[in-house]
């Protein structure tokens, strides 16, 4: 079983060693992820967020129960067992209730709380900083105190609280990316983050939960770190400094990062030198899976099926009859915006994976590649870097190789080595 404070400990005692957390719900990708942590035998983190998985079914349609039997499933085929991983919620609060009133949007955190813990869910990450029902964005204390609120449901439900481990602050991106592209970013204060280590800690002591405090393991900070829709801002390790430094005067405790797609390797690594032990990535991950899915819709129209997907051609006149989940996010003329549909790097055409038109046609495109042999010749145009004799030979393993490079490169920057 993963001791995650030993690793912690390690971490602030100068260990270059955290964890990647994939947050996704992507069917494929997660796959990807398990098969490697299967061959590999990482511990994995894979984390669902309060838009994606709640009581209502969130966007994927699941609630916590049905999520963690989904990842059961799909850990059992990979013959991975379960107790090498770790199941998070993030954000866990009011915020997909963030526009009714203060009372009943808690009382529905309340209850999500409850339900992830209570199908094995471990690691917590609570959050309560998002304003409700039009009241004034809410102080350092009120969210803590909403925070210890939130915490006493997961102590009370979880079928054994010492497993738990918390997440507190919220210094990043409301859950689903930003509306607006960043021009710049503050790292956090250290004022601000002494603020949030003691407006929780008198929350906690108010609330009677010592016991839980102790399982407080990191606080999500900003380092610096974002991407826009065409954009990175790299970890400047001096710009951060003040804050790094600051984690030592707080015994136990590592940071969060959020955020950190498309960081380069060495740049993940010197974030885990700086005790951000918890690196989150999930654009990332399916912004790879689409790059290898239309690559490969390009090698099947060059293999001429008799039935065409039109998988490129599905994907576009769905994001055009459907705008809700990118409309709001891209600005620029209309070629612009084409263009950011898909291949921004916020990546919003992952939500309409699993339309059931772009579904159909996804998987008629597979269908189409595994009907006849792929020749290596036109898959060495599109998948590059494959030693020639040693190309994987379904559309499917290149899918999961091309997901596996960032998988891959996460763990290394946390100090694993396969």
């Amino acid at each position: 079983m993963l001791d995650i404070h030993s690793m912690i400990d390690a971490n602030r005692g100068g260990q270059a060693t955290g964890l990647p957390c994939f947050c996704t719900a992507n069917e494929q990708v997660i796959r990807a992820i398990l098969d490697f942590a299967a061959q590999s035998g990482f511990p994995t983190v894979i984390e669902a967020t309060c838009n994606q998985v709640n009581q209502d079914g969130g966007y994927t349609g699941m609630q916590p129960a049905d999520f963690m039997a989904w990842m059961k499933g799909m850990a059992s085929e990979a013959g991975l067992p379960m107790d090498q991983l770790i199941l998070g919620g993030d954000h866990l609060g009011p915020n997909a209730w963030r526009k009714e009133p203060v009372e009943s949007a808690m009382e529905k955190a309340r209850e999500l709380v409850k339900l992830y813990v209570e199908a094995g869910f471990t690691k917590i990450h609570l959050d309560a900083s998002m304003a409700c029902g039009g009241e004034p964005n809410p102080s350092f204390a009120q969210i803590a105190e909403r925070a210890a609120d939130l915490c006493a449901v997961a102590e009370k439900h979880a079928p054994n609280p010492e497993a738990l481990v918390y997440i507190i602050g919220t210094e990043v991106p409301i859950p689903g990316g930003e509306t607006e592209e960043p021009d710049a970013l503050d790292v956090t204060s250290v004022p601000r983050f002494q603020d949030t280590i003691d407006t929780h800690r008198a929350a906690f002591e108010a609330h009677g939960l010592k016991d839980a405090w102790s399982r407080i393991v990191s606080v999500v900070t900003q380092p610096g770190v974002d991407f826009s829709h065409t954009s990175i801002f790299r970890f400047d390790p001096p710009a951060a400094a003040p804050l790094c430094e600051a984690i030592e005067g707080a015994p136990g405790l590592t940071f969060e990062a959020h955020s950190t797609d498309y960081q380069p390797t060495a740049a993940l690594r010197e974030l885990v030198e700086n005790h951000f032990f918890f690196l989150k990535v999930g654009p990332e991950l399916t912004f790879r899976f689409r790059e290898a899915v239309y690559a490969l819709a390009q090698v099947e129209t060059l293999l001429s099926p008799a039935t065409p997907s039109r998988l490129a051609e599905t994907v576009a006149q769905v994001m055009t009859a459907k705008p809700e989940d990118w409309q709001d996010y891209y600005a620029g003329d209309a070629a612009q915006v084409e263009l950011l549909k898909r291949f921004s790097y916020s990546d919003r055409i992952r939500y309409y994976w699993n339309d059931p038109q772009v579904a159909s046609a996804l998987k008629a495109m597979l269908a189409n590649l595994a009907a006849q042999p792929l020749p290596e010749t036109i898959l060495s145009q599109f998948f590059f870097g494959q030693d020639f004799g040693n190309m994987p030979k379904s559309a499917e393993a290149l899918i999961a190789g091309h997901i596996e490079g960032s998988v891959r490169r996460y763990f290394a920057a946390c100090g694993f080595e396969d």
